[in-house]
């Protein structure tokens, strides 16, 4: 197809092109390292301006309930192409008569220029610090943020990470959400600023994430199972190095931000993942009454929607032996609570999951972390 490119060749691509058949496009995403199927892709496309294009995955189960993401500024802004249906596995675009490039993926990506982007935002607040955790394997810093009362007299401290799973993007936006509250001009951020202390890792892969890979099921282990033993990964190393020293005996809580599968009936929400301890449910149970209770955004969450241990995909069995963020961290939080939360990529409840909706649920996350910090 002269004039007409498919490509990864930036941060957070993925893609392998079978065919290319006059305005037909056969591909699959690259799994790489990963054990099994797994779902994200991202890809570019340019000179197809005027053009309309048809995209096949003929192995199936890679596009969302609201289609691929679509972003024509380069990956700035996103918006849901639409029609999900149930499993296709194609979808066609016609591309504008004066696109340069378009980009698409299964979810709507978060790299390190939509962090820096973020840390522009808030350069000179001197209520937000950033720096180094450790450098991957591949030399790239690994971001590590500290923000609220930061000069050492907090009442209370919280721990919060995202990327373990590196795909997992839509957890960053609600990342930003809870940062930016804790930032705001009101009652609930001058409350942070005064009484809790955040250490932030917003990527827990940095090299999967700038290299679009899956990170879920990553042989040997993946990131989110690199808790106990020897760490694999620099990331995971230096905060288990770091956290205890850091807490002071005052790490309240903490949460690991992931995103789902890509279908199933719980995936369709948000929601917290039970753990086999009576202590941490009590806690988590705690924590999500005050989450329903208080939510305001568009993202719907009801305690009842938690998926329980012992139920669907989350079993001992499932976690392959390897120890998790909570298996590491429940002794340092305790009596305060750890937990996980597992954030739809496209849809809750029915409402659309886009970077803004995102953001507001990180906003009911970060008052429901006040109310129970308080």
């Amino acid at each position: 197809m002269p004039g007409i490119t498919v490509d990864a060749a930036f941060s957070g691509g993925n893609i392998v092109v079978d065919a290319i058949d006059g305005d037909r496009i056969s591909l699959r995403q690259d799994l790489r390292d990963t054990e099994g199927h797994w779902f994200y892709w991202c890809f570019r496309v340019t000179g197809a301006a005027g053009r309309t294009l048809e995209f096949t995955f003929p192995e199936g189960n890679v596009i969302g309930v609201r289609g691929p993401a679509v972003s024509l500024d380069a990956g700035a802004t996103w918006s849901w192409l639409g029609s999900g249906g149930e499993n296709p596995v194609s979808f066609g675009y016609r591309f504008p008569a004066d696109s340069g490039e378009a980009r698409f993926s299964f979810g709507m990506p978060y790299t390190e220029s939509n962090l820096r982007a973020f840390l522009a935002r808030h350069e000179g607040n001197p209520c937000i610090e950033a720096g180094t955790l450790a450098r991957s394997r591949k030399g790239r810093p690994v971001e590590l943020l500290r923000l609220g009362r930061l000069d050492g007299g907090c009442r209370h401290r919280v721990l919060l990470a995202a990327r373990h799973h590196c795909c997992e993007m839509m957890a960053n936006y609600s990342l930003e959400g809870i940062m930016e509250a804790v930032l705001a001009g009101d009652e609930g951020g001058r409350w942070f600023r005064e009484n809790a202390e955040f250490l932030v890792v917003p990527f827990a892969d940095k090299d999967g994430v700038e290299d679009g890979d899956q990170g879920k099921n990553r042989l040997p282990r993946d990131h989110g199972r690199d808790y106990g033993g020897e760490s694999l990964y620099p990331e995971t190393a230096a905060l288990r190095k770091l956290a205890p020293r850091w807490s002071e005996g005052r790490l309240r809580f903490a949460m690991d931000m992931h995103c789902p599968w890509i279908r199933a009936e719980y995936n369709e929400h948000a929601y917290f993942v039970g753990v086999d301890d009576a202590g941490d449910s009590e806690r988590l149970s705690r924590f999500s009454g005050l989450l329903e209770a208080g939510r305001r955004g568009p993202i719907p969450y009801s305690a009842a929607g938690n998926l329980p241990f012992g139920k669907a995909w989350n079993t001992g069995e499932n976690y392959g032996g390897g120890a998790t963020f909570h298996d590491w961290l429940g002794p340092l939080v305790a009596p305060g609570c750890v937990c996980s939360i597992e954030i739809p990529y496209a849809s809750a409840g029915g409402a659309e999951v886009n970077a803004g909706s995102a953001r507001a649920f990180g906003a009911d996350l970060a008052g429901a972390i006040k109310a129970y910090l308080f």
